[in-house]
């Protein structure tokens, strides 16, 4: 785990899903490979061929902007698949119960975080498949709103998701009857900087950059 900032008044959790909030190398090769693979088929080309397509663009998208990285919804749109294109195969492919299960560790984590702050999440999924993950391993009722892929049709780092799930959460607690929420008493958690981390921090959150689940379990010791 890696604490970049933690926000003197936090009142929110923005976390990532696939590889933050479950550990399951197979499951995040098969999400990635499964639309890769579709690719193929649409483009006539070998899963072996359009495997490599995808590694050379984003070795040469690293190597052209200092190392970051760049989603696969951005990758497939510079070869011509359009955003809306990438929802509706994730929609259609992704499964996440055949590879996840409950975790009773990260529902008690997230129990303790729900106590004092709210919780939302922000993927690079479409919402349908998101919250199918997180009703795979037990933890959707932590989370009443997913800002998705087809929320704002934007992949992270984009902007619009993580502002869309600021106003979110501001709302809520508007409702409720409390103070609103800005970006500055938001903490984003997810397992890629580049994705996750960087463009909260800009925004004035909070980041903790986790390797995995294992490390999402410890949060509430570094916050509470």
């Amino acid at each position: 785990m890696k604490i970049y900032k933690i926000p003197s008044d936090l009142r929110a959790f923005i976390f990532d899903i696939d590889s933050t909030l479950y550990t399951n190398q197979a499951y995040a090769f098969e999400q990635v490979d499964c639309q890769v693979r579709q690719f193929a088929k649409e483009r006539g080309i070998s899963a072996d061929e359009a495997r490599r397509m995808v590694a050379d663009y984003r070795k040469k998208f690293a190597a052209e902007h200092e190392g970051s990285k760049v989603s696969l919804g951005n990758t497939l749109l510079a070869f011509g698949v359009p955003i809306e294109q990438s929802v509706q195969w994730r929609r259609e492919l992704l499964e996440p119960a055949d590879f996840l299960g409950r975790d009773e560790t990260l529902i008690a984590e997230l129990g303790i975080l729900q106590e004092k702050y709210q919780l939302i999440c922000v993927t690079n999924n479409p919402v349908l498949p998101a919250r199918k993950t997180l009703e795979a391993i037990g933890v959707s009722d932590f989370f009443p709103e997913i800002v998705g892929l087809d929320t704002c049709f934007k992949s992270k780092p984009a902007l619009e998701p993580f502002e869309t799930a600021v106003e979110r959460l501001s709302k809520s607690a508007c409702e409720r009857g409390l103070e609103g929420i800005s970006a500055e008493n938001c903490l984003a958690v997810g397992d890629r900087y580049d994705m996750d981390i960087k463009l909260p921090l800009e925004m004035g959150m909070g980041g903790i950059l986790v390797s995995g689940v294992e490390e999402v379990y410890q949060i509430h010791k570094s916050v509470l």
